[in-house]
């Protein structure tokens, strides 16, 4: 090699170096302030508990179950059986399930003409029939059931 060469291949490699830095950083594509698209939608919150759905309220319900009728026709701990649905699994089929709703569904009953699954022939007697509950009861067991259908963590 000649000495003109030697002094050019320093500078031939540092220009090769330059323009492929310069190459590879122009092909990157410059950060976007367009907003992101997000991702998929967030499932829907589970129904926030209601605020006459408490411990003492739900351990009373459970004790009224138990010693009642309820039992009787929706099973043991509401999972249901021949004579009447389950209060744990879905779907609900007198209303959508709502604390309320039960309260409702407890205090009036569910006359046979109002009954929607006919493989279940008896009709629920109001305020548990014979238990004759008070309303602060019926609210106690609507807390027990709202609980065993929703509470599943």
């Amino acid at each position: 090699m000649t000495p003109s060469r030697s002094r050019l291949l320093p500078l031939v490699a540092f220009v090769a170096t330059a323009t492929l830095a310069a190459a590879c950083s122009s092909s990157t594509p410059a950060p976007s302030t367009a907003p992101r698209a997000s991702a998929a939608p967030a499932a829907p919150a589970p129904p926030a508990r209601p605020p006459e759905v408490t411990a003492a309220a739900i351990a009373e319900g459970d004790s009224l179950y138990a010693a009642g009728s309820c039992s009787r026709c929706h099973g043991p701990k509401g999972v249901g059986t021949p004579r009447a649905p389950s209060l744990v699994t879905g779907p609900w089929l007198q209303h959508k399930g709502g604390y309320a709703e039960i309260v409702a569904t407890i205090a009036n009953g569910v006359p046979r003409t109002a009954i929607k699954d006919t493989t279940h022939r008896f009709p629920m007697n109001p305020r548990g029939g014979p238990m004759n509950l008070t309303d602060p009861q019926v609210k106690s067991l609507a807390a027990y059931v709202w609980s065993i259908s929703r509470d599943k963590r």
